[in-house]
């Protein structure tokens, strides 16, 4: 029987199981496998603290995580948080991973004093989609999204 899903803050005892997250994320956006600068990346955030990184555990082991970056929105007037990650283990998905992390993102959000959150996802990834607007979110068809590759 497994256990249920339970979600909390990253902490830097899981910086080598989260990197492990973090490389397979990557890779399922087509980077090459790069466990060290995973692992890199995740002890960075983790040691800075410019992140807030939620993780949820079955089984005693990392299902997966998601990454909220905290900016402002001027036209808000407030903070809000880009939810730039959300990663769960495939031997994890179908079991309810995603959307705990998802709910536990915007509790954190709202224990935060977020006015709003911000995320983008490929549009080919349809089952992210629909597990996004299952949770209320909503898909901005009014702005376009824009990026600038500097190095």
């Amino acid at each position: 029987m497994t256990s249920p899903t339970t979600v909390r803050d990253a902490r830097p005892e899981d910086e080598a199981d989260l990197g492990v997250l973090v490389d397979a994320y990557r890779r399922f956006y087509e980077c090459a496998p790069d466990l060290p600068r995973a692992r890199a990346f995740v002890a960075d955030r983790l040691r800075r603290r410019d992140s807030v990184i939620l993780v949820a555990e079955r089984d005693g082991d990392l299902a997966g995580f998601t990454q909220l970056y905290p900016t402002l929105c001027t036209v808000e007037a407030g903070p809000i948080y880009v939810l730039y990650d959300l990663f769960v283990d495939p031997g994890s998905r179908v079991h309810g991973v995603g959307r705990a992390l998802l709910r536990a993102a915007a509790e954190r959000g709202r224990r935060d004093g977020v006015v709003r959150m911000d995320l983008s996802t490929a549009t080919t990834n349809t089952t992210a989609q629909v597990l996004y607007e299952s949770e209320g979110w909503r898909r901005d068809d009014e702005f376009h999204h824009y990026s600038l590759t500097i190095g």
